[in-house]
């Protein structure tokens, strides 16, 4: 039988954020995690390059049931703190669009940086670690893992969510979190490229690989303004895998097509040079010729018609049609390429400064378990390093 002071499960960015806080306050952790390998999702974020944070994270980029929930833990670990730990451990790093920081190397160094941290502050990581029958003691907890009884003051349950089956994912943190009487809000896949019904797919089955910047919108009025990519199953890209996160089964998605550009402005101006250019060639100018072909081929587009012709009716029906195109999703790819699980563990059963569960002393939830999600671009990384810190400083 052994005996900690805290019982992590959860090998990933939250769960080794507050390992190693609390290990560097002196208490004894064991961090646990199924895995073979400890911060997989980690190691495959960002392109193999991770992600790490967002410098423009605020509580504006999280969806949340309650919104103020997230402002306690970001406002006390802000993504300054974690570029001055990768800083500290000589991580070399650069920005990329909208204020995402990448590794210059490979996402193994931010692991290699929590594994650091974890091992100087004293931690005990073990993988390979089934966890079974968590019960409520006197004095904390007490839990299986491997057949060994481990008892502890403080349970923290950091083992994520549903996104990525393939990298062990598994719904235990919402069990536990319902055997203890806590709500989870029902749960689905986000970050997640859209799918289509086969007479919208195979119009566009040979655009797979074609991208360009669209600005995405959902029914609620939530867009972004990013890149799209058509896939061989529907629609992908930066644009897509943040709109996904706000959209509802059977809604549609509204792309404007050309968000840079004054699309009746510039064919006058085209018109005027070369009054007998067709109207495909002409867009064939601002968009891939490939989607140009496409949306004549569908009829959306009169792809013969000189711009001398293209009167004022006309003109304002284009304008119309490419800047609110519209795409109606069937579905999305679900949590096997989902980023992010939406939904779970209620916010209003957790402390927003500690993430201690208010119904029961000494069990904590952190990271993407509960019911927060944060954007595409670093957020969500900002997210487990701020909530991991938070009860790091408690347990």
């Amino acid at each position: 039988m052994a005996q900690f002071d805290v019982v992590i499960i959860g090998a990933g960015a939250a769960g080794l954020m507050c390992a190693a806080q609390a290990g560097y306050r002196g208490r004894s952790v064991l961090v646990l995690d199924h895995a073979k390998q400890a911060g997989k999702k980690i190691l495959i974020s960002g392109g193999g390059r991770c992600n790490f944070t967002n410098i423009n994270a605020s509580p504006a980029n999280y969806l949340c049931s309650n919104p103020h929930f997230v402002k306690s833990a970001l406002a006390r670990y802000k993504a300054q703190d974690f570029i001055e730990l990768v800083e500290r451990h000589g991580v070399a790093y650069h920005e990329k669009t909208l204020g995402q920081l990448f590794c210059d190397d490979s996402a193994k160094d931010i692991v290699q940086l929590l594994l650091t941290e974890c091992d100087w502050a004293g931690v005990t990581v073990r993988l390979r670690s089934h966890v079974a029958d968590i019960q409520k003691t006197g004095s904390g907890f007490s839990l299986s893992a491997n057949g060994e009884t481990i008892h502890c003051q403080s349970l923290v349950v950091a083992c994520g969510g549903l996104s990525m089956p393939k990298l062990c994912a598994t719904p235990l943190g919402y069990q536990i979190a319902q055997q203890f009487g806590l709500k989870v809000l029902p749960t689905r896949a986000g970050l997640v490229p859209f799918t289509l019904d086969k007479p919208d797919l195979e119009p566009l089955a040979e655009l797979a690989g074609v991208s360009l910047p669209v600005t995405a919108q959902s029914q609620d009025g939530t867009l972004f303004k990013e890149a799209m990519l058509f896939t061989h199953r529907g629609l992908s890209g930066p644009a897509i895998l943040q709109i996904s996160s706000f959209w509802q089964p059977g809604e549609d998605v509204s792309l404007n097509l050309l968000p840079d550009t004054d699309l009746a402005q510039v064919l006058t101006a085209m018109g005027a040079k070369h009054p007998n250019q067709t109207l495909k060639t002409a867009l064939a100018r601002l968009l891939p010729k490939r989607l140009v072909e496409v949306l004549a081929e569908q009829g959306s587009i009169d792809g013969e018609l000189p711009l001398k012709a293209l009167d004022e009716g006309r003109m304002k029906k284009l304008v119309q049609m490419l800047s609110a195109y519209r795409v109606h999703p069937n579905g999305t790819e679900g949590y096997r390429t989902a980023e992010v699980t939406l939904g779970g563990v209620d916010t209003d059963e957790l402390s927003s400064k500690t993430l201690e569960a208010k119904q029961v002393p000494g069990l904590y939830f952190i990271g993407e378990v509960m019911d927060v999600t944060g954007w595409l671009g670093g957020y969500n990384f900002q997210w487990a390093w701020a909530s991991g810190w938070a009860a790091g400083q408690a347990v």
